[in-house]
């Protein structure tokens, strides 16, 4: 079985959602649903705009997300490998996230025009403030897609992370504000409309993360100037396969990095490498305090459960997302790690914990073997150890490298997708 990152299951997905809107406003023209002779059916086209919208804003939602994956975990190592293949992409999620916000956009778009329409023939008055609002609002969206392509994403991170963050909570306070509008132009009562309702599930869905906000104390281990191991001691210890999201201030920017929980130890720990202009300076200056948002959150590696059998594949701070599963030991694994000096790097106390835990452990060391070809490694590894699947944590082309290379020979294999 070959998949191409082209054809992706994430991209499957958002055209899955393209196509079953396209199909839904066809058949709605056919039938006179969006326009009855004489006027647009708002409703019927509000209504549109919301489910594919919330649709989108939910599906992103950290509880949402951790159903999802217990969910497609509870599928028993016994069922025919392809089940179990198809199962492991639970976390291309995101295409409904893409294709639903970029649809209901369009569905807006499509109820400004009918407002517009409506009022300029006479049929409705509809007035300045919801049209100036609807505007504002498909105005603002449109420039949250076009700042979350990849190629903006990619160089201006943090503008990305800004906008996404702000602009989508005016967005949301605009929502609130054309409801209570259109309702005071239409002559119905506000909490009689299901706008109200689905706008009260997706206010609460985006103010949860944050009402979980906590600055907590943090210990820092240094063993190189390319990486700092950082522990946390409070609450409940995280499962292995999550991680949580940290930052120097309540509003700032934040990483999300992969939890290093140990079996039978309370807390966590975290592996920060130096990979940009925030990991340096936290690197260079370790704080005595961070702030958590949200709530412990599943990561591709949780898929491991699927499989009798996995192959790590990681490079550099890979090791974090990897380093749980070792020490869990719930499903037996190999692991193939690149990485410069490893124990001058991540320190001698890492690296025989990582020996410990594994079964014939590969670490690559790049400085003094050069670059190795990873697929061959992985599928070497798959060949000796009898593995049904590989999981790869890497960058963004090797890890799509080793994915493809991986499933083109029929062996399941899963990374980060880099999504918006």
């Amino acid at each position: 079985m070959t998949r191409h990152p082209a054809i992706m299951e994430y991209r499957r997905l958002y055209v899955l959602v393209a196509v079953i809107n396209l199909a839904t406003l066809v058949a709605g023209i056919r039938n006179g649903h969006w326009f009855d002779g004489q006027a647009f059916r708002l409703d019927a086209i509000a209504d549109m705009a919301l489910i594919n919208l919330s649709l989108g804003i939910l599906i992103r939602q950290q509880r949402v997300i951790n159903a999802l994956f217990w969910l497609a975990t509870r599928i028993p190592v016994t069922w025919p490998l392809w089940i179990r293949w198809g199962a492991g992409k639970v976390f291309h999620f995101g295409g409904f996230h893409y294709g639903g916000t970029v649809a209901g956009t369009l569905w807006f778009a499509f109820l400004l025009y009918a407002m517009v329409a409506d009022r300029l023939s006479g049929s409705l008055q509809i007035s300045n403030v919801t049209l100036g609002l609807s505007g504002l609002m498909v105005t603002l969206m449109s420039l949250m897609i076009v700042t979350a392509m990849s190629r903006f994403r990619t160089r201006f991170h943090n503008a990305f992370e800004k906008i996404h963050r702000f602009v989508g909570w005016t967005v949301l306070a605009l929502f609130w504000a054309q409801t209570v509008s259109i309702s005071g132009d239409m002559g119905v009562a506000l909490t009689g409309t299901p706008s109200f309702w689905m706008l009260c599930i997706i206010t609460l869905s985006i103010a949860s993360p944050w009402l979980t906000l906590k600055r907590v104390r943090v210990e820092i281990v240094k063993p190189s100037d390319h990486v700092v191991l950082a522990r946390f001691n409070y609450g409940d210890t995280p499962f292995a396969g999550s991680s949580n999201a940290i930052s120097h201030t309540p509003f700032g920017e934040y990483h999300s990095f992969a939890n290093i929980p140990a079996p039978n130890e309370p807390g966590y720990r975290l592996a920060i490498s130096r990979a940009g202009d925030w990991t340096g300076a936290f690197i260079e200056n370790p704080p005595e305090k961070v702030w958590v948002k949200g709530i412990t959150t599943s990561g591709v590696a949780r898929i491991e459960d699927l499989f009798t059998k996995v192959v790590y594949v990681g490079t550099g701070s890979g090791i974090g997302p990897i380093l749980p599963h070792l020490l869990k030991r719930k499903v037996p694994n190999r692991l193939i790690w690149s990485t410069r000096s490893p124990r001058k790097t991540y320190g001698d106390d890492l690296i025989d914990e990582i020996e410990s835990h594994t079964e014939k452990p590969l670490i690559w060391d790049t400085d003094a073997q050069g670059k190795p070809d990873l697929s061959a490694l992985a599928l070497q590894a798959v060949r000796e150890s009898g593995a049904e699947a590989v999981i790869v944590i890497s960058n963004q082309k090797l890890t799509r490298k080793v994915v493809y290379d991986m499933e083109s020979l029929g062996i399941p294999a899963y990374g980060a997708i880099w999504d918006s």
